[in-house]
């Protein structure tokens, strides 16, 4: 007796261990899951967060900035040599970091005093200048890098891009007051303003010789109407077929595509009453133009598509807070600096409309220049030239710029768009996360739309009609379903169903209605049999009696969907759709998204709702049918309200699925960036954008950092709405407990 005692107690401290050790085994697994969610959750923080730092400037370095007025300002790549032209014609080279800073490299003099001076984009770092008279010379200050005993060492040198100077850029005997200049591989363009206040365009040819291989310039010359006006400012647009001669308040635009017939195609007011513009220049590609004023504004134009045609539109403003004395353009993004009379400078971004950093020089700053990775900043005002550091990595990043509508270059109106990337340099990104989250949200709607009634309906004849034998059969295979891949089912749909889809749609459509109306019929049918053969079909297995004619009508229907493209929509449903009722159609659009995506959701709400609606005690239906409730009332007043939580809880299971899901959406849609609920166009999905995208992407750039906050943002989507599914569980079990 004593030993048997022994015994059991020596299994209840065995069974008293291992429950203890099952406590804290099942409680040290749910930490780590909740300690990986907010490892998760600080991750992406960490990685998202520094798209929101503002940028910084610090002056790293000034000295004397000698004789001379100072007419063109630049770097080198690395930020180590910098240069100075002077408008006693000297090009001055000169360190600018560290001990050296200030320190002379070489000055190179050319043949005279400079009385006019124009710039290229500040990516060609290239200028044309006129030294008295009316010739004018295009040359560029270069940095050779030479790699010797000593290490990288940066030798300025200057190069003419054009080859020779040029000659007769007006006529002769008439000096140049003002210029314009840009130029490309095939030709340049000048713009010339006399001493008699005509302006005159110049055009240069590049012709190589084929014997040689050396390029020949052509030029050609023609006179630009101005309207009696004497312009101030000149430039031209990087692809060469625009001018831009500044008259008062008044911004000429000539259309220079044909060389022989120049014209004056727009004249902008871009100054208000009692305004005057200061300061002129182009952003990055030359796509937008930027008016300073002596009011402190700052104005952004460019051309967008009209009733009319291209033109020019205002755009946006910039306030700067005082005159403005200088503008200068970021080389390859839409950003800019400003410098205000006295002494304000303000770093810009176009398409973010942010204010990124700003700071007050010791003097008012005259002149200022970008580095070519725009991580520094070269300026100079009446005494002193002064070099500052700049960190701005993420300028084109803003609330609105994610989140609200941006009127893009080249854009009819504000819009949301999402396109991150392109083969120029000069790109305008287009990082709108609003595209993504609605199709998301779309992806998840159509989903639903598909799956929860099939699901729900499922689970409920599954749970509640359905005999035990065939239950066995049907809940496994509904549930092996899950197992499938989601890559396999998106390459179906993608290459099997949308093609389907397109040719047989009005067999589709017609489903929606004939397979209804064929299960009321055929229930309508079996109750007119009579009762003895009707009694020959044991309860609960009388759905297998839907399978023949479901599928015999389904078949009959999309045999018949020719014809009936052909009776409803002229042979052709698409071009219908297109040409008479004016919705677009695409072959990978929502309708397919929604049926391939909803098989894939159905076994998670099928599964978590039939286990809900099963598991309600059968007292409590018996109870209801013996008080002489039908099996219907039963089922809707009794069942489902005890099975709510769990129901509502397989719902939420499936929309957090399909928010969630990347190879179908990636697969079976364009993956276009559209916000319309058109049910055949596409979308693209925060999900398939990441998956998309992320292989592409620069480590720790703007798009990169984007991409995580996309995750981000998607990892907010499923967390909110398991949120509110565990809410509104417990407020429903709380609710219906007490039956």
């Amino acid at each position: 007796m004593a030993q048997a005692q022994s015994l059991h107690l020596a299994a209840n401290r065995r069974r008293l261990v291992k429950d203890r050790l099952t406590q804290y085994g099942v409680t040290l697994g749910g930490v780590m899951v909740l300690v990986a969610l907010l490892l998760i959750f600080f991750y992406l923080l960490y990685v998202v967060a520094p798209l929101f730092k503002g940028a910084k400037v610090e002056e790293k370095a000034n000295w004397p900035a000698g004789q001379g007025a100072s007419l063109a300002l630049g770097l080198d790549e690395q930020n180590a040599v910098g240069y100075r032209i002077s408008a006693d014609g000297q090009v001055h080279f000169f360190a600018v970091q560290g001990k050296d800073a200030g320190k002379a490299l070489a000055d190179i003099k050319l043949d005279g005093p400079i009385s006019a001076l124009a710039a290229a984009l500040p990516a060609q770092q290239s200028y044309a200048l006129v030294q008295g008279g009316d010739s004018v010379v295009i040359i560029k200050p270069d940095f050779k890098v030479i790699y010797g005993d000593q290490g990288r060492k940066v030798v300025p040198a200057l190069s003419y891009p054009l080859g020779e100077a040029l000659r007769a850029v007006v006529p002769a005997g008439h000096g140049v007051q003002a210029l314009g200049f840009e130029y490309g591989k095939d030709g340049a363009l000048i713009l010339a303003l006399d001493d008699a206040g005509k302006l005159w365009l110049n055009r240069l040819d590049a012709q190589e010789n084929f014997l040689t291989g050396e390029t020949d310039w052509q030029q050609s010359q023609v006179e630009l109407p101005t309207d009696g006006h004497k312009p101030s400012l000149l430039k031209v647009n990087a692809n060469l077929r625009q001018a831009y001669a500044l008259v008062g308040d008044k911004l000429l635009v000539y259309d220079l595509s044909q060389p022989d017939d120049p014209k004056l195609a727009q004249v902008l007011t871009v100054a208000g009453s009692g305004e005057k513009i200061t300061a002129f220049t182009l952003l990055s590609g030359s796509s937008s133009l930027l008016l300073g004023s002596d009011q402190g504004k700052i104005s952004q134009w460019f051309e967008v598509v009209g009733d009319e045609g291209r033109h020019f539109a205002h755009i946006r403003d910039f306030d700067l807070g005082q005159p403005v004395a200088a503008l200068a353009a970021e080389y390859n993004r839409k950003g800019f600096v400003a410098a205000g009379s006295r002494g304000n400078v303000t770093l810009f971004h176009a398409t973010s409309e942010a204010r990124l950093a700003s700071f007050d020089g010791q003097r008012p700053i005259q002149m200022l220049a970008y580095a070519p990775r725009a991580n520094g900043l070269l300026a100079v005002d009446a005494q002193q030239l002064h070099f500052y550091k700049v960190v701005n990595p993420h300028p084109e990043v803003s609330w609105k710029a994610l989140w609200e509508k941006v009127w893009y270059e080249g854009y009819a109106k504000p819009d949301y768009v999402w396109q991150s990337s392109s083969g120029s340099d000069d790109f305008e990104p287009k990082l709108s996360l609003m595209p993504l989250a609605f199709g998301t949200l779309k992806a998840a709607f159509y989903a639903m739309l598909f799956a929860t009634p099939l699901a729900l309906a499922g689970a409920i004849y599954t749970a509640y009609f359905m005999s035990d034998g065939m239950r066995r059969f049907i809940k496994p295979t509904v549930e092996i379903m899950e197992a499938l891949p989601t890559v396999i089912l998106g390459f179906l749909a993608g290459l099997w169903l949308a093609p389907l889809v397109e040719d047989h749609l009005p067999g589709i459509v017609a489903l929606l209605l004939v397979l209804p109306l064929t299960m009321l019929l055929a229930a309508f049918g079996w109750h007119q049999l009579p009762e003895p053969v009707r009694h020959k079909v044991p309860d609960g297995w009388q759905a297998l009696l839907l399978v023949l004619p479901l599928l015999l009508v389904g078949y009959g229907t999309m045999a018949l969907s020719p014809l009936l493209e052909q009776w409803w929509f002229g042979g052709d449903t698409r071009l219908y759709f297109t040409n008479v009722l004016g919705i677009n159609f695409d072959q990978r659009n929502s309708l397919v998204v929604g049926i391939a995506m909803g098989f894939a959701v159905i076994p998670t709400i099928f599964t978590i709702a039939e286990d809900a609606i099963y598991s309600v005690p059968k007292h409590l239906s018996q109870g209801s049918l013996a008080l002489g409730a039908t099996s219907w009332q039963t089922l809707t007043r009794v069942v489902l309200l005890t099975a709510s939580p769990g129901i509502f809880s397989a719902v939420m299971m499936g929309v957090g699925r399909a928010v969630g899901e990347t190879m179908i959406v990636l697969m079976a849609t364009g993956n276009t960036p559209i916000m319309d609920w058109n049910i055949f166009e596409g979308m693209r999905t925060l999900a398939a954008n990441i998956a998309v995208e992320m292989g592409e992407s620069e480590v720790a750039s703007s798009h990169y950092r984007v991409l995580f906050l996309a995750a981000f943002v998607l990892f907010l989507f499923t967390f909110l709405f398991n949120t509110v599914a565990e809410f509104v569980r417990q407020r429903l079990r709380e609710k219906y407990s007490s039956l």
